[in-house]
């Protein structure tokens, strides 16, 4: 090879480091600068919100004006800033306002700071705090940066404060896009998340999250698979079920939560000559454990009980290291017997799982009262309502 064929290889390929490197630092300014543009409009969005309800509630030399006042506010703002405006944004800014009222109140009093502007102000600024918030430690209903202001719009539409904070911790912990909070909170995950947790594990997941130090705690019952558009037949069958969630991974790693690495799917052991295909294989990173996931399109039975237990008892002699924990084992199933599941698996029912996977979005109505009867039992009779 010529001297002047290797100089313009290593040319080019300096040339391709020096683009790798410019792309990366553009990559992460953009991603600055967005996340400073959400900020800005959160901050913004409040901050109007609070002159809207202190407008409101100014008094009965106001009271005149109120009825009309977003409708007012909505036709001079859009003819002056275009969309962006209409009533219904200005309600939502309200709304962001009364159920966040501490946004912004993050070291100091923050709201004598913003009305210190200068006196040439009209009104208040909206200024950077995600530094703020990060040096003093985050709580829910405060200002933070991996928050848009759709994000806040989705959390703005649960009512219950327990849930809201929870799926606020969660959606800033995992990245999640505003999309996939949505889709979070319509398959009611925190409510998912309450089975077989006493008062005490509920008030830590809606104050910290869901932060899984047993295996119990990365489990859902149901698992909704909405996202694989399939109907609710008898006639699927389990590889049919398998090939869609591989195929829409990313979604079924978002149903199963944060943690899950996958491994491969038909992953073989050989037991003495016979081979046995689990379905999927994961290993979660924060519980430091595999998890074998096994499929069934019928009701459960015992031997599916078994060929779990099996499984598992091989992952964990064969296959998991010394400091692993002990593997976990999953089965998702169209409908389960919960005594027969509990009397087959005896001492394993804190390593081996059965749940059921639904392809519709659950009913509201329906999960909160089986999710309340569930709870009831578990706390037992004589427990504070």
């Amino acid at each position: 090879m010529s001297r002047k064929k290797v100089t313009a290889e290593a040319s080019a390929t300096a040339i391709g480091e020096l683009l790798q490197r410019i792309r990366q630092i553009w990559e992460s300014a953009r991603s600055q600068a967005a996340r400073s543009v959400n900020s800005a409009l959160v901050q913004a969005n409040w901050l109007i919100g609070r002159q809207i309800v202190e407008a409101e509630q100014g008094g009965k030399s106001r009271a005149a004006y109120s009825s009309r006042l977003l409708e007012t506010l909505s036709e001079s703002l859009e003819k002056e800033y275009g969309s962006g405006f209409s009533v219904t944004a200005l309600k939502y800014m309200r709304m962001f306002y009364l159920d966040y009222p501490e946004l912004l109140e993050i070291r100091h009093a923050v709201r004598d700071e913003l009305e210190s502007a200068s006196a040439e102000a009209k009104g208040p600024a909206v200024r950077d705090f995600s530094a703020t918030a990060a040096e003093t430690g985050w709580q829910p209903g405060r200002l933070h940066a991996g928050l848009s202001w759709t994000h806040y719009r989705t959390l703005l539409k649960i009512e219950r404060r327990e849930a809201r904070d929870f799926y606020e911790i969660e959606a800033i912990r995992n990245g999640w896009s505003a999309r996939q909070l949505e889709r979070q909170i319509n398959t009611f995950l925190f409510d998912r998340l309450l089975k077989s947790r006493d008062k005490a594990g509920v008030l830590a997941l809606a104050n910290e999250g869901l932060l899984p130090v047993r295996p119990l705690d990365a489990i859902k019952d149901p698992y909704v698979l909405e996202f694989l558009d399939l109907p609710e037949s008898h006639r699927l069958v389990e590889s049919r079920i398998e090939e869609a969630l591989i195929s829409r991974l990313q979604d079924f790693l978002l149903e199963l939560g944060s943690g899950f690495a996958f491994i491969g799917r038909q992953v073989r052991l050989t037991l003495d000559g016979d081979h046995f295909y689990p379905d999927l294989v994961f290993y979660h990173v924060k519980l430091k454990c595999y998890v074998v996931i096994d499929l069934k399109v019928d009701r459960l039975t015992h031997g599916d009980l078994g060929q779990m237990l099996m499984y598992v008892n091989y992952y964990d002699r064969e296959i998991a290291a010394p400091d692993d924990q002990p593997t976990i084992g999953l089965i998702l199933c169209a409908g389960k017997n919960d005594a027969m599941v509990r009397y087959v698996l005896a001492d394993k029912t804190e390593q081996i799982f059965a749940s059921r996977y639904q392809f519709q979005l659950p009913s509201e109505e329906v999960l909160r009262a089986k999710l309340r009867r569930e709870l009831d039992e578990l706390q037992g009779p004589g427990a504070d309502s």
